[in-house]
């Protein structure tokens, strides 16, 4: 999701939650994203992801961003719109389970999201994860294409 403050691009970025993320800032948000079935329909994923992760449904136009692929393998598809948080926006996001701390046997539960926050774009592009920043620029690309045509 992005905004438009004047002529100001914002960006929407989540923080993961858990023990492993707790004291890292720099380079570990993220675009809301999720885990892909085989053969499902990559922009619905990408919508119900949003929505489990956030609890607010997505609405607007798609501006597809391609993907990317993270160092750990993993490939991410991106899309963006433009919209904005409720006024009474609170987190609602999914959660998960482990054991923590580690070989104790204690299993905890974590949110998968611990906080959400526009950023303006300069500060986004050093609060998120590194192998991501190419959606930053496809997202800059293609709002300058949008803005050039309804000219």
């Amino acid at each position: 999701m992005f905004r438009c403050k004047g002529d100001a691009l914002e960006v929407l970025l989540v923080h993961p939650g858990g023990p492993f993320f707790a004291r890292k800032d720099e380079g570990a948000w993220t675009i809301p994203k999720g885990e892909v079935l085989p053969g499902e329909d990559l922009l619905a994923r990408a919508q119900i992801e949003f929505e489990e992760e956030l609890g607010i449904r997505p609405r607007g136009r798609w501006i597809e961003l391609g993907s990317i692929k993270q160092r750990g393998g993993k490939t991410v598809h991106a899309w963006a719109f433009e919209g904005d948080l409720p006024e009474s926006f609170q987190l609602k996001s999914n959660t998960f389970e482990i054991e923590w701390p580690p070989r104790t046997g204690k299993v905890k539960q974590f949110p998968e999201i611990d906080r959400a926050e526009f950023f303006a774009e300069e500060t986004a592009r050093r609060k998120m994860n590194p192998a991501q920043m190419p959606f930053l620029d496809r997202l800059h690309s293609a709002l300058q294409r949008i803005e050039n045509r309804e000219r």
